[in-house]
C-alpha cells in the first residue's frame, strides 16, 4: 500500500478505494494548471472562468487533454477530479 498523501485538503480521502470519507457531493475538486482547488457543484467551464476572474479575457481552456471550444464553455460540465489547463493570451510585440 502506498504512503498517504499529505498534499490534499483534509476533506479529501487520498485512498478512495478504502471506503473512507469523500468530499461532499456539492463540491467539485479540480486540478487547475496543476493546483488542486474546490468549487461548488455543478460547475461548467464558463462558470469556472468567471470564478477565476478570467471572463472577457482571451483564454484557451483544456479539460482532460481536450481543448474546449469557446462556444462550448457554457454547456461543458466539469466533474470531480477533472484536470483543467488554462492559458491566457498575452499581447505584445
Amino acid at each position: 500500500m502506498s504512503e498517504p498523501r499529505t498534499d490534499l485538503p483534509p476533506s479529501v480521502d487520498p485512498h478512495p478505494e478504502s471506503g473512507g470519507s469523500q468530499a461532499p457531493a456539492a463540491t467539485v475538486w479540480l486540478a487547475i494548471n496543476g493546483e488542486r482547488r474546490s468549487f461548488p457543484a455543478p460547475l461548467t467551464c464558463a462558470s469556472l472562468v468567471d470564478a477565476l476572474a478570467l471572463g472577457g479575457r482571451r483564454i484557451a481552456l483544456e479539460r482532460n487533454g481536450e481543448i474546449v471550444p469557446r462556444s462550448r464553455l457554457a454547456d461543458t460540465l466539469l466533474a470531480d477530479g477533472d484536470s483543467v489547463e488554462i492559458v491566457v493570451a498575452v499581447g505584445g510585440g
